[in-house]
Order: structure tokens, then C-alpha cells, then sequence
């Protein structure tokens, strides 16, 4: 199983933005020096607990910082952008990272997000596809392009003037173009599995309950299984809050108080969550099915949704959620705000140094 690394971020709105930035980018930094396979990174334009605006300039930022790993959008919010606007900074990002490129894509779930780009009211999934299609057109194709849909129209076909490279849009580096990867929230999602019939990876979010996650997996594996594809797991990652101390009661203490880090996270999450998709919403923070919405709480989540403890209770933890949820190949430690920033750190030292080995120990496998 191997070992990646995801942050929204989520930070309190009282903290200065230029700290909360510097300390997004340190926590990558420290995952690519700690051999983290992956790091995603998610975008909002009008939310300041999620300050990062642009995925893509973000990253852009730790191009010559990193070293190993591999650096993906997580996720560009396909409606809110015209399709050249994502082809060619993709494009040229992808070489910008020789390659380490990982481009995340999915129709954004922030409610202001959707309104202030004007999709409130239309179907943004059925954008996000036509816009990820017409991407694919360009970059598979040649100029000059005459691409018309429902929502963009793409065209150089007046202004083409192939002599000086005018009407252009570059490709990307990796062929046919950097991996596709796709986030996944509600249960049983058909779109889970026509994402998978095209060869798309998937993540499963860290504030979905495990028994919702293990509906994920199979119909990702079915989607593979339709396409003709190999059928492999490995392709699914997972995304968790997880906090790992030398000691367990400090690890408890600061991952399950409410007034911490996580707390302040699920509290977030949940709000936001109950306000942009109601019930629906806050299903997803259920531990069963049938649980009545009053007794889901923050106390709740953090009891059953955060790993947390020493190392080898954290390991344990990890091993029951693969047993629940079949053999997914990477896990997502999920970045939080770093209240400690001593005890943020050593967290991800020890998941890295000491946890993540004897997962693998015990289950027989390497994060090759």
C-alpha cells in the first residue's frame, strides 16, 4: 500500500493567509522529503476557510521544491473554467513538473463557488463532461479546432496561422495526456464506475464513512471490468484523518478534541455540507444507514472518522479499514490545519517512518 498525501486545506479564517499558505506548502515539501508517493491539493475561490484559489498556481510554487513526488489538482473545478483555459495550463504545467503531474478533476462542490461562476442552476456534471471531453479533443487533435457543445464552444479556426505556432495549444507531456483522477462521495455512484470505464483512478474522500466508502471499490472495479480493462484495486486511493504521536494519549487529546485542528475541520465539513446538500449531505457523516440526523455530531466523526493514537494503534486501525473496505492501493493522509506544528510534523514522520512499514509488513506487501 502506498503512502500519498491530500489537503483541501481547511484553516480557521482568523489566521493570517500568507502563514496558512506557507504552511500548506511546507506540509508537501515534508511529504516529498518523507517519500510520499502523491500529493493532491483542492481549489475554492470564494471561501476563506479553503484559501487556495488555484490549484494549479499552488503547485506551480513547489515545482522546484520537490523532488519525488508526484503533484496532482485535487480537484480542478471543470465548470468554472473554460476548456482551453485547463488544456493548456495543464499542458504546461505537466511539463513544467518533467512528468510529475496528476490532474484531478471533478464539477466543485462549494455552493458560492458554483453560483458566482453562474451553474447554480444547470446540470454541472453534465458541464464538467463536455468540459473534460473537449480537453481531451484538443490535446488528441490538431488545430485548428472547431469544438461546439451545450456550455463552450472552442474554436481557432478564423485566426489560424500554423507558420508561427499561432492558434495552437501545446500538449501535454505524459501520452496521451497525465492521469486522470477523480474524487467520489456518495454512495453506490454510477459515476464512479463511468469514470472507471475510462481509465480514470479515483479517491474516496476523508469525511465519507468507511461502510459508504466500501460501496466505492466495487464500482470502480466494475467500471474497469466493463471497459475491458484489468480489474485493479490498487488504482483506488483512500483518503483519511489520521494523527499518529510517540504517545497515545497526546494523539487522542489532539485529534479528538473539538476545539483542535480535526475538530474545527469536521466542524467545518459538516456545515458546509448541511447547507449545500442537506440530508444528503449529512448521510454521509452517518455511521449506519438508518441513523436519525440528530445524532450526528462532531464527537461522532471524530470518534469514528480519525485515526489517531500511537503507532501501533494507528497500524491496527489502518488494517481494519482495509478489511472494510477491500484491497485499495494508497492511502491519503488527509493535511489539517496545523495548530502544533511540532506534533503536525512528527505526525507525518511517524506514518511515513514507522506506521506505513508495518501495514505493509502485515499485509504482505511493499509500496513499490
Amino acid at each position: 500500500m502506498k503512502l500519498g498525501f491530500f489537503t483541501q486545506p481547511v484553516h480557521p479564517i482568523t489566521r493570517d493567509y500568507r502563514e496558512v499558505l506557507r504552511e500548506d506548502q511546507d506540509g508537501i515539501i515534508l511529504a516529498d522529503e518523507l517519500g510520499y508517493s502523491e500529493a493532491f491539493v483542492g481549489e475554492h475561490m470564494t471561501d476563506l476557510a479553503e484559501p487556495i484559489t488555484s490549484c494549479l498556481v499552488f503547485l506551480a510554487t513547489l515545482i522546484d521544491r520537490t523532488k519525488q513526488i508526484k503533484l496532482g489538482t485535487g480537484v480542478i473545478n471543470m465548470p468554472s473554467y473554460h476548456p482551453v483555459h485547463v488544456a493548456a495550463q495543464v499542458a504546461m504545467m505537466d511539463h513544467l513538473l518533467d512528468g510529475r503531474f496528476l490532474f484531478g478533476i471533478g464539477p466543485g462542490g462549494l455552493p458560492s463557488d458554483i453560483e458566482v461562476f453562474g451553474n447554480l442552476d444547470l446540470e454541472k456534471n453534465e458541464k464538467m463532461v463536455e468540459a473534460i471531453d473537449q480537453v481531451l479533443a484538443i490535446w488528441d487533435g490538431e488545430a485548428p479546432y472547431n469544438l461546439e457543445g451545450k456550455f463552450f464552444k472552442t474554436s481557432t479556426e478564423r485566426t489560424f496561422y500554423p507558420e508561427i505556432g499561432q492558434g495552437m495549444v501545446p500538449k501535454p507531456l505524459q501520452k496521451p495526456h497525465p492521469p486522470i483522477v477523480f474524487t467520489a462521495l456518495a454512495p453506490y455512484s454510477k459515476g464512479i464506475t463511468a469514470a472507471a470505464e475510462r481509465g480514470w483512478r479515483g479517491i474516496s474522500s476523508n469525511y465519507v464513512q468507511a461502510h459508504w466508502v466500501a460501496t466505492h471499490l466495487p464500482k470502480f472495479v466494475e467500471g474497469q471490468r466493463n471497459a475491458g480493462l484489468p480489474e485493479d484495486p490498487s488504482q483506488w486511493s483512500i483518503a483519511k484523518s489520521i494523527f499518529v504521536a510517540d504517545n497515545a494519549d497526546t494523539a487522542i487529546k489532539y485529534a479528538r478534541d473539538e476545539s483542535g485542528p480535526y475538530g474545527f475541520y469536521f466542524t467545518n465539513i459538516q456545515k458546509k455540507l448541511l447547507k449545500g446538500r442537506g440530508a444528503m449531505g449529512l448521510g454521509l457523516f452517518k455511521v449506519y444507514p438508518d441513523q436519525p440526523d440528530e445524532d450526528v455530531s462532531v464527537h461522532q466523526s471524530l470518534e469514528t472518522q480519525v485515526i489517531a493514537g500511537g503507532v501501533e494503534d494507528v497500524v491496527e486501525q489502518i488494517l481494519e479499514l482495509r478489511q472494510i473496505i477491500g484491497p485499495f492501493g494508497q492511502l491519503m493522509y488527509t493535511g489539517h490545519d496545523w495548530a502544533d506544528i511540532p506534533l503536525s510534523r512528527r505526525s507525518m514522520e511517524l506514518m511515513a517512518h514507522e506506521v506505513m512499514p508495518r501495514v505493509n509488513k502485515a499485509l504482505g506487501e511493499s509500496a513499490d
